[in-house]
C-alpha cells in the first residue's frame, strides 16, 4: 500500500517554541519526528464486519491495524492514543460486556496487541458500568487518563496524565472527558467519582505538569467535542459538553489536542460558531494549538507528524505540525490482526445469528421522524410490558416515554422476516435501561411539550418545514457537509412520543402550547393533577435532552438522586427486548399505536413531502 494516504490535509507547518523556562541540555539528535495516530468512537468496530447487519463492513480497528503497521514502519517514534467510546456500538464489545465475562475483554486484548500508548474513558465506556470498565481497564498495559473525573476526596478515579517518551523526548499527554455524564447515565454507572468543568481541571493539571515533568511537548486526549456551544449553551456555560477548543484557548501550553465524542473528524483547526467555519486556534499566549480528531467507526484517524528541530540558541525544540486524516477505507485487514482474534470472531458471529423470533413485516425508523410509527410503538409497548411483568420489580406504567434511537435503522434484515440477536442491536442502539418513574399529569404534560418544541416547527413557515431545522443568522438551513444533511435543533434521539395517553400535536400552535391530552388510552379521563407511573429509559431518566428539567420542571438534584424513580431494571433494554420477542407465540404483527396524530393533516402531509430529502437525500 503507497503511503501518501491523506484524505482531508491539513497542511499546518508553524515554528512553534517550547517553555523557555523548560529549557533542557542539548539532545543527541538535533531533528526528530514524532507520529501521532489517534483512534476514537470505534464503537465496537473492531473487525471489518458489520454483526447488526450481516455484511463486510468498509472500516474497523482491524484496517488500522495496517495503519499503524505502515506508519511504524517509516517511523519507530509513533504514539499511538486511543480516545474513548468503545464500548458500546457494535455487538462484538456488547457481548464481552455482559455475555462472556469471564475472560479478558476483546478491546483490551486488541489495545495489547497493538501496543497503544495512552487511553481516554469516554462516555459510553461509563455507559458500560463499573464491572465492564473497572475490570477492563486493569487488563490494559496502556495508562488510563482522565483528570476530570475525580473521588470525593478530590483525588483522580482514573490516572491524570503520563510521559511517554520517544528518542529521549519527553510527551505529556493529559487526558480529560466531557463533563456530561451525570447527566446522561444513572449515578450507579459512575458511582465514586464527580465530573469536573475541563477547563477549570486543565487551569489545575497543566502548569502541576509543566513543573514536575518538564515535558518537551503537551499533548491533549479529550473525549470530548470542538463546537461549545453545542445544545444552545456558551463558551461561559460551566461542565460545557464540548470543551475542547474552549480548553485550548484558555490554557496555556498544548501544542496538539485529540478530541472525540462529536464524530466530526477534526483536521488541525478548530471552529467559529458564529461564522460556522474552520479557524485556527491559539492559546492565551497566542500560540497555535492543534487540534486533531477521529471521525466514529474507524472512518477517518488522525495522523499528525511533529518535527522538532533543536534550537541551541533557545535550548529548547522548534516545532513543526503536519498532518491530515486517513481514509481507513482504503486499507486492507491486517492479516495478523484478524488471526489473533479470528476465535473471537467467530463466536460473536454464532451468537448474534442465533433466531429470537418472526415479523409479520418490516419497519423502518425513518417514519418515527414524521409522527406516530410502528418502530417506535414497538418499544413503547415492550417497556410498558416489561413495568407490568411482576418479575422484573417495577412499577406498573400507565404512561411510556420512547424516541427513536437511530435515523436510519429497520427490522428484520432477514428476506423470511426472522429476527436474530442482530435485529436487537438496529431495534435499540444504546444500553439503556428502564426505569419507572412518578410523574404528575401536568408534568407528563410539559415534558411531551418541551420534546416536541424542539421537533417540530410552527408551521406554515418559509419553506413549510415540518421538522424544526437549524438555521443560520441569515435564516438560511444549516447542512452538514459530510451527509449533505438539514442539522435539525435537536438530535432525533430527543424525539420522544408517548404511549398510555391519547394526544393531537397541533403544528400551527406555538411552542409550549402545541400538545393537546385528550384521555388515557384506557379510557380513564386524564388528570393534570393526578400522579401517574411513567415507564422511561435511563438516558431520559438521568435527565439526558433536558426533558424532564426544561420540560417537566424537574430540579437538577431531584432528577440526579433519582427522587421520583420507584423501579430499575438490572439489565439493559435490548436484553429484555430480546426476552420478549423470544416468549411470542408465533410471528409478531407490529402497526403504529395510533394513540396521537399530528393536525391539521395537509400542512403535515407537505412538511413531510419537503422534509423527507432534506434528512434523507438521494445517494
Amino acid at each position: 500500500m503507497k503511503r501518501v494516504r491523506i484524505v482531508v490535509v491539513a497542511f499546518l507547518i508553524l515554528a512553534m517554541g517550547s517553555y523557555s523556562a523548560f529549557a533542557q541540555s542539548a539532545p543527541s539528535e538535533k531533528s526528530i519526528t514524532l507520529t501521532f495516530i489517534e483512534t476514537s468512537d470505534i464503537h465496537g468496530a473492531i473487525y471489518p464486519y458489520d454483526f447488526v447487519n450481516a455484511k463486510p463492513m468498509a472500516t474497523s480497528l482491524s484496517q488500522i491495524a495496517s495503519l499503524i503497521a505502515e506508519e511504524r514502519a517509516a517511523n519507530p517514534n509513533v504514539v499511538l492514543l486511543e480516545n474513548g467510546d468503545v464500548l458500546q456500538g457494535q455487538p462484538t464489545v456488547y457481548y464481552y460486556n455482559f455475555e462472556k465475562t469471564q475472560v479478558p475483554h476483546i478491546w483490551s486484548q486488541a489495545v495489547n496487541y497493538l501496543e497503544f500508548d495512552a487511553l481516554s474513558v469516554g462516555n459510553h465506556d461509563i455507559e458500560a458500568g463499573h464491572a465492564v470498565y473497572d475490570k477492563l481497564y486493569t487488563e490494559v498495559n496502556a495508562p488510563v487518563l482522565c483528570a476530570n473525573a475525580v473521588k470525593p476526596d478530590g483525588q483522580p478515579y482514573f490516572q491524570p496524565y503520563t510521559i511517554i517518551e520517544k528518542a529521549g523526548v519527553r510527551i505529556a499527554v493529559l487526558g480529560l472527558t466531557t463533563p456530561k455524564i451525570p447527566d446522561w447515565l444513572p449515578p450507579q454507572f459512575w458511582t465514586g467519582m464527580e465530573f469536573e468543568d475541563m477547563v477549570e481541571s486543565a487551569r489545575k493539571w497543566v502548569p502541576l505538569i509543566m513543573e514536575k515533568e518538564k515535558p518537551d511537548v503537551l499533548v491533549g486526549l479529550f473525549h470530548a467535542g470542538v463546537d461549545y456551544t453545542y445544545g444552545g449553551v456558551t463558551r461561559d456555560t460551566k461542565y460545557n459538553e464540548n470543551a475542547s477548543q474552549l480548553v485550548a484557548e484558555m490554557v496555556p501550553g498544548f501544542d496538539i489536542l485529540f478530541v472525540g465524542h462529536d464524530h466530526s473528524g477534526w483536521d488541525g483547526m478548530g471552529w467559529d460558531p458564529v461564522t460556522k467555519k474552520k479557524v485556527e486556534v491559539k492559546d492565551p499566549n497566542g500560540k497555535t494549538v492543534y487540534i486533531y480528531g477521529a471521525l466514529n467507526a474507524a472512518r477517518r484517524t488522525p495522523v499528525v507528524n511533529l518535527y522538532l528541530d533543536w534550537n541551541a540558541e533557545r535550548g529548547t525544540w522548534d516545532k513543526r505540525v503536519r498532518g491530515g486524516l486517513v481514509d481507513i477505507s482504503q486499507y486492507k485487514s491486517d492479516p495478523g490482526f484478524e488471526a489473533q482474534f479470528q476465535a473471537g470472531f467467530d463466536e460473536i458471529k454464532a451468537w448474534v445469528d442465533r433466531p429470537v423470533g418472526k415479523m409479520e413485516k418490516v419497519i423502518s425508523s425513518r417514519d418515527s421522524l414524521f409522527g406516530d410509527s410502528a418502530f417506535v410503538d414497538l418499544i413503547h409497548r415492550i417497556q410498558l410490558d416489561i413495568s407490568k411483568d411482576p418479575a422484573i420489580g417495577l412499577k406498573p406504567a400507565d404512561i411510556s416515554f420512547c424516541a427513536p434511537l437511530s435515523m436510519d435503522a429497520k427490522i428484520p434484515t432477514s428476506a423470511d422476516g426472522t429476527l436474530y440477536v442482530r435485529d436487537m442491536f438496529n431495534l435499540y442502539v444504546y444500553e439503556n435501561f428502564l426505569y419507572t418513574m412518578s410523574l404528575t399529569g401536568k408534568q407528563v404534560d410539559n415534558f411531551l411539550e418541551f420534546s416536541y418544541a424542539n421537533w417540530f416547527a410552527t408551521m406554515p413557515n418559509e419553506g413549510d418545514h415540518l421538522i424544526a431545522f437549524q438555521k443560520d443568522k441569515e435564516g438560511k438551513l444549516v447542512f452538514d457537509a459530510r451527509y449533505n444533511t438539514a442539522q435539525t435543533v435537536t438530535r432525533y434521539y430527543n424525539y420522544d412520543s408517548a404511549a398510555g395517553i391519547n394526544y393531537i400535536v397541533d403544528v400551527t400552535k406555538a411552542s409550549g402550547d402545541k400538545v393537546t391530552i385528550t384521555s388515557m388510552s384506557d379510557g380513564r379521563i386524564f388528570n393534570p393533577d393526578a400522579t401517574y407511573t411513567v415507564a422511561i429509559n435511563s438516558y431520559r431518566g438521568s435527565g439526558g435532552g433536558g426533558h424532564l428539567e426544561k420540560g417537566a420542571g424537574l430540579d437538577k438534584e431531584t432528577i440526579r438522586t433519582m427522587k421520583l424513580v420507584n423501579g430499575a431494571t438490572t439489565k439493559d433494554l435490548r436484553y429484555f427486548l430480546l426476552k420478549w420477542f423470544e416468549s411470542q407465540p408465533g410471528s409478531v404483527t407490529v402497526s403504529p399505536i395510533g394513540n396521537w396524530f399530528t393536525v391539521p393533516e395537509d400542512l403535515v402531509s407537505k412538511g413531510i413531502v419537503n422534509d423527507y430529502p432534506l434528512l434523507y437525500p438521494s445517494k
